[in-house]
């Protein structure tokens, strides 16, 4: 078994270096990448390997400033949205050298603050953050930030980070429209909170694709809950007794909980009353029957989120990175059995 160091211990440059038969300046320069003969360069390596060195990662990140981390920060750990975005940023973050941090806020204002202010802390190098409500105090700890935020969602105005963003309003609106088009006249909504972003965009397109199609906002038809199949089954059970003949759900999980209360009382999805969702999750794929959902480009969101992050860290050829930059995922309606074909 090759010796580790002088006391048994995890070896150092001082091992190695009387390993290889080379000097401790000669094994400094190979392994911080300095250069040097190629067959010092070979013989500092080889011993390395033989002894287990393993570079110390918080010494490197002392010297250059940088931990290789990046920090993801979503609402709920256990929605398949977010799962998506995780398995996209981990693609990207990977390739490009970084480890990444989870970190599941549920949705606490407070708790989002605290991961903006720990970029202060130097835990990671970068953020990207998935608010559902933006708040004064929010985009004050943007603006003051200790690195580089990208934030997936709706920013006012003037919000000084780059953002990725759904059209929320006009996905909702081509749901709307879609049930209109298979004869439903009676269009229930169940959504989430309507102090949240995604709740007031989905709302306002909801509001818009009926009265382009000519019908009544009935608030009799609508709900308001929290994100979750638990809630979207108790609301939609409250709302059988509008007599319904669809059902629009502002997310998937609200949708699939809204087909077990239509099931479980006897009524038959589409025939009866047709249900449609958002965010064409793997939720909505496994339903049955399948569900009719709006692709809002998760994946491709937290694709892009992780490339914008990471161009805010590495600057550009010019220098300093532009100024905030915002993209937006266009919606896509994805028809599957839970509603009629359209005409």
């Amino acid at each position: 078994m090759p010796n580790s160091g002088q006391h048994g211990g995890q070896p150092t440059i001082v091992s190695i270096a009387a390993h290889a038969g080379v000097s401790i300046a000669s094994v400094s320069r190979v392994l911080n990448g300095q250069g040097a003969r190629r067959d010092t360069t070979e013989r500092v390596r080889r011993a390395a390997a033989e002894l287990g060195y393993v570079p110390n990662a918080v010494a490197r990140s002392l010297k250059d400033g940088r931990t290789r981390q990046l920090t993801f920060a979503i609402p709920d750990i256990g929605n398949p949205v977010y799962v998506a975005m995780v398995r996209a940023i981990q693609a990207v973050a990977k390739a490009a050298g970084y480890r990444l941090l989870l970190h599941s806020t549920e949705a606490v204002a407070e708790d989002e603050l605290a991961v903006l202010r720990s970029l202060g802390d130097r835990t990671s190098d970068g953020l990207i953050l998935v608010p559902i409500r933006i708040t004064d105090d929010h985009l004050r700890a943007l603006e003051n930030a200790a690195g580089p935020v990208v934030v997936i969602g709706s920013l006012p105005p003037g919000t000084p980070v780059d953002s990725v963003r759904a059209d929320s309003v006009a996905g909702a609106a081509s749901a709307v429209r879609h049930l209109y088009r298979t004869g439903r006249r009676r269009i229930a909504f169940v959504n989430g909170p309507a102090d949240t972003v995604p709740g007031a965009n989905r709302a306002e397109g909801y509001r818009a694709a009926l009265a382009e199609c000519g019908l009544p906002y009935d608030e009799r038809l609508v709900a308001h809950t929290e994100f979750g199949i638990a809630a979207g089954t108790a609301a939609a059970e409250r709302l059988l007794a509008e007599r319904p003949d669809a059902v629009f759900c502002a997310n998937d999980q609200l949708a699939l909980g809204a087909s077990h209360a239509l099931l479980s009382q006897g009524l038959r999805i589409p025939g009866d009353v047709a249900v449609a969702g958002m965010d064409d999750s793997s939720l909505a794929r496994a339903a049955w029957p399948p569900l009719t959902s709006v692709d809002l480009g998760s994946s491709e969101r937290g694709r892009r989120a992780a490339e914008l992050l990471l161009d805010r860290l590495g600057g550009t050829p010019e220098g300093a990175p532009p100024g905030p930059r915002t993209t937006t995922a266009p919606p896509r309606l994805v028809v599957r059995a839970s509603t009629a074909p359209p005409d």
